[in-house]
């Protein structure tokens, strides 16, 4: 199911949270690194009795992108006609892991566009103008 760009489409880290609130067989997968898991957070989906999963679309700290993106969105359990929203940092890795999980024939496969921290603000700081962490959706410290 795929738009003019390759995937399903952009969505805001709010309507995410919304369908995943509102679909039961929606999914959440974090495709950023081992590191930022740890050291900035993770969405918290447990309101919703979900998780978020994890898996690396790039991983660190060569950056190479994961080869076996599709076997381990299978492994953890992952229906292949279910909705999938893949948030990263700032959009950029989770819409290119929302390519490959639409060649692989999953889908609709939906890029959180805005990301988990968003762009920069004013000062240099992420979190702030937009994103998960800026829309004050729920999230723990890894």
């Amino acid at each position: 199911m795929a738009n003019g760009n390759g995937y399903a489409g952009d969505v805001s880290s709010r309507e995410a949270w919304e369908i995943l609130s509102s679909n039961p067989k929606a999914t959440l997968i974090d495709v950023r690194t081992q590191p930022e898991w740890s050291f900035i957070g993770v969405p918290d989906l447990s309101s919703l009795g979900k998780r978020a999963i994890c898996i690396c679309w790039q991983g660190y700290p060569d950056m190479q992108v994961n080869e076996r993106f599709a076997q381990d969105v299978a492994a953890a359990g992952v229906a292949p006609q279910d909705p999938v929203y893949l948030l990263c940092r700032s959009g950029q890795r989770s819409r290119n892991a929302a390519l490959a999980l639409t060649a692989a024939g999953y889908g609709p496969c939906y890029n959180v566009a805005d990301g988990f921290e968003g762009p920069h603000d004013e000062h240099g700081h992420r979190g702030t103008v937009a994103g998960w962490q800026a829309a004050d959706l729920p999230w723990r410290q890894g």
